[in-house]
């Protein structure tokens, strides 16, 4: 038996930025557009430097790509398989290395914090939910629980903040999440200076409310971008298939 107080080893290490753009891109096109996962370089190219759902907006090429999904086949998070007419392609290995079997909404949560970066479970939930339905911030708040307590997530921000909480994935290095978190507490520093509206009995429905728009507005993004990317992976089929 193991020993609660002496958690087993992690597999997974931390990620560079390129690296987390290109296994966020492989589980996003994995879970919305099925049939063209497992991915061509050159499909994997396209989703990195999608201008929509991505935050840095990227500009890799196929050598950049290739490179860096080399290493993730070293560290076990992506695997090269073969497509039809034996085109190279890949697929990620996300599952198994991070340990989440059968955990489809924790990973789709995990791939939308890292093509976006830090940002508040309502704006999470409603672009996670474009790859794996997540009907409420009820749904979604065990789901960032289990992961943080595996370091997968991180809280940047206490309950209760007035824009909503904010988390970010754990899958970066120790000085770049020391970045982001001085970054989010600058931020919520500015946010607390500002004057305040007189409290009242409906403040916390009030919250709820905020938090449950910004949801909704993430998701229409996240719609827009589904449509976007759509678009996109129909021009590179037509293109693969010399139409």
């Amino acid at each position: 038996m193991s020993d609660a107080s002496n958690p087993p080893e992690r597999r997974w290490s931390p990620l560079s930025l390129r690296e987390r753009r290109v296994l966020g891109v492989l589980v996003e096109k994995q879970k919305t557009t099925p049939d063209v996962y497992p991915m061509s370089i050159a499909g994997i190219v396209t989703g990195c430097n999608q201008k929509s759902n991505r935050d840095p907006v990227t500009s890799y090429d196929a050598d950049d790509v290739e490179e860096i999904l080399i290493g993730l086949r070293k560290k076990g998070a992506a695997i090269q398989v073969e497509g039809s007419g034996r085109v190279e392609k890949w697929r990620h290995n996300l599952y198994e290395w991070l340990d989440l079997r059968g955990q489809g909404m924790a990973m789709a949560v995990l791939a939308e914090l890292m093509l976006r970066g830090a940002q508040t479970v309502g704006e999470l939930r409603g672009r996670a939910a474009r790859m794996d339905p997540i009907p409420d911030l009820e749904t979604l708040q065990p789901i960032l629980e289990m992961l943080a307590e595996r370091g997968l997530v991180v809280f940047l921000t206490p309950p209760g903040q007035r824009r909503g909480v904010t988390v970010t994935h754990g899958l970066m290095p120790p000085e770049e999440l020391d970045r982001v978190r001085q970054s989010v507490a600058s931020a919520s520093d500015r946010d607390n200076d500002e004057p305040r509206p007189a409290r009242s009995s409906g403040g916390a429905a009030s919250a709820g409310l905020a938090a449950e728009v910004a949801s909704l507005r993430a998701e229409l993004e996240a719609l827009r971008g589904i449509v976007e990317t759509l678009s996109t992976d129909v021009k590179t089929l037509k293109a693969s298939l010399g139409e």
